[in-house]
């Protein structure tokens, strides 16, 4: 879950399950208040103001939105401009908001959900009407899968200058509260430019931080007693959540070390949750996930859920008899896809921190059996890993050999941001993280298109209050197509991404430079598989702003454009790196929820 907001010219009624406008008329009257086709306010809702009255300063609607938004504690907004929402942008910008201008409103949309990720506040995404706010609709529905509503959990439009900062209030609050998702609202093109006197705005204060709460002593002895019982527990890590509003930080990754820690208890995290507990942890099994998550006989679930990227809980990933304790603060996740045998709806860093109260001295052994298994099937794993990396089949790279090249160079702290198909998936195993909230990637909805939105936004944020902090954007060269001329919006910031193309001419694979080119000699639109692409020189997009790119075939190459790329403090770069089309990945113990045969 990401937590955003959404505010746009106007919107007609769309077929989803957003709320949809309401039309407001005039008592004993059939005359609509808001013309909806052509965007005017009738004089009938225009802020009625006393001139007389009021000695306050004149406020159009682009200044009013603007310093509610400032009121709130939002940050950053997002977004392409155009009219009238270009008058919100620049009222964003004199009251020391952050405006970032993207080439589209679907990165746009990405990188304001990325923000909420990573800060636990949310960053606005300014979009005009029609296709401006159908483009932004993917960040929008990624942003909160799973969530309340399929696009947002509040919609409104505004439909005064004095109700403005209400209205941001709520949305914000909305965004932050429960299971954390977008706001939508939608202003009025005459309300942008249209003016009132400060004296008769409604100005709210900042809403508070969502209160934390914990679970009752019942469930915290059940808790205890079901480990106690356990031959082969296992731990599974969600993403914790964060809200940080005012002064009020949630984090919960340290209550997470703590218990495994305190327990002695093997872990895996689900790509979002990597960084809680460092991936090079010796209590982590991710390089042993399917014996883990088939063999043990009871899962703790700690923010993590039973969705597809989890196998829905169901045989044969999982053992028949398997119980599941799950720790959610959203109700509707608990006994979702299998009934838990203890469902605690709570906040995990308060209901962890009661079990820590519990005074019981049981540890997991480090020599059980059960550790033993996994221990035996990590090696096996990382053998059969090592045999790819070091493999000589072809002259040229493969994933394996290029990401442990590329592990072995990235700064321990980095943000690292990955999509695609076997770039994401491989990618997840060896980039390794040792901090929360320092992986983003295409998640629960594998939303491809997210990778360098995502990136622009924790440069962003990097920027700002980390600036020795890097941010590696991992992508396929099929899903850097998505997105990639969001480039040029990195090189305009100065933001010292760097771009990592793993190109293997293709979606899942491709084929070689001269199978390609005889099969384009006849008609490509029956003769070239549906999967393949160019095997383009994408290090020359850099050229076009001023940028570096690197070219990499080889060890030495990536390690060198590496380098180069890290000393660069202030402007994005691009290393393309050539793989072997045919390049996969280590046989799978099951498949991945899928009968292609790729």
């Amino acid at each position: 879950e990401y937590a955003s907001m959404v505010i746009t010219k106007d919107y007609e009624k769309l077929q989803t399950n957003m709320k949809a406008p309401t039309l407001l008329r005039e008592e004993n009257s059939a005359k609509p208040i808001i013309n909806l086709d052509n965007d005017h306010i009738m004089p009938d809702l225009k802020p009625s103001r006393d001139a007389e009255a009021n000695t306050g300063e004149e406020r159009n609607g682009a200044q009013v939105l603007a310093e509610a938004f400032k009121r709130q504690g939002i940050e950053y907004i997002f977004g392409v401009v155009g009219i009238p929402i270009i008058e919100v942008a620049f009222a964003a910008q004199q009251c020391n908001l952050k405006y970032i201008g993207m080439r589209n409103e679907q990165s746009a949309s990405y990188a304001a959900s990325a923000i909420g990720y990573l800060t636990g506040k949310p960053a606005v995404l300014l979009t005009v009407s029609g296709p401006g706010l159908i483009h932004g609709l993917g960040g929008m529905a990624n942003a909160q899968v799973e969530s309340a509503r399929l696009y947002s959990k509040y919609a409104t439009r505004i439909t005064s200058l004095e109700k403005i900062p209400f209205f941001v209030e709520k949305a914000v609050r909305s965004t932050i509260y429960g299971a954390a998702g977008v706001s939508y609202l939608d202003i009025p093109g005459d309300l942008v430019t249209a003016s009132v006197n400060s004296n008769q705005i409604e100005n709210i204060p900042q809403c508070p931080p969502p209160p934390a709460f914990g679970t009752t002593r019942e469930n915290i002895s059940q808790f205890i007693d079901l480990l106690h019982k356990s031959e082969r527990p296992l731990v599974v890590v969600g993403k914790v959540k964060l809200c940080v509003i005012g002064c009020a930080q949630g984090f919960a990754e340290q209550a997470v070390k703590e218990f495994v820690e305190r327990f002695h208890l093997p872990f895996l995290s689900t790509p979002m949750g990597k960084g809680v507990l460092q991936d090079k942890h010796t209590l982590s099994v991710g390089a042993a996930r399917s014996t883990a998550l088939k063999d043990s006989d009871l899962i703790i679930l700690l923010g993590a859920r039973l969705n597809w990227m989890l196998h829905f809980g169901k045989e044969p990933r999982y053992n028949s008899n398997v119980k599941i304790i799950q720790i959610d603060s959203d109700p509707s996740e608990l006994h979702n896809n299998v009934q838990s045998t203890l469902a605690i709806q709570g906040d995990l860093k308060t209901v962890l921190n009661q079990v820590k109260e519990d005074e019981t001295k049981w540890k997991f052994e480090k020599d059980s059996k059960w550790w033993n298994i996994l221990k035996k099937k990590l090696e096996q794993n990382k053998q059969r890993s090592d045999a790819l990396i070091n493999s000589k089949e072809s002259s040229m790279l493969n994933y394996y050999s290029a990401f442990n090249t590329i592990q072995s160079l990235l700064p321990e702290n980095c943000i690292i941001v990955s999509e695609g198909a076997n770039t994401m998936d491989i990618g997840r195993t060896m980039l390794l993280n040792s901090s929360a909230r320092h992986r983003l990637d295409a998640g629960t909805f594998g939303t491809m298109g997210v990778g360098p939105g995502f990136a622009i936004a924790a440069a962003t944020y990097c920027q700002d209050h980390q600036p020795d902090k890097r941010v590696i954007c991992v992508e396929g060269d099929s899903a850097f197509g998505f997105s990639g001329m969001e480039f040029e919006t990195a090189a305009r910031y100065n933001l010292p991404i760097i771009f990592i193309i793993i190109n293997n001419g293709g979606i899942y694979a491709g084929v070689d430079k001269e199978t390609y080119t005889e099969l384009t000699k006849q008609d490509p639109r029956i003769n070239l598989p549906p999967t393949s692409l160019m095997q383009a020189n994408y290090e020359k997009i850099a050229d076009a702003f001023s940028c570096k790119g690197y070219l990499a075939t080889t060890i030495d190459e990536i390690q060198k454009a590496l380098k180069e790329a890290l000393n660069e403090k202030h402007r994005p770069t691009i290393i393309n790196v050539l793989i072997e089309p045919s390049a996969g990945r280590v046989q799978q113990e099951h498949a991945w929820l899928t009968r292609a045969k790729l």
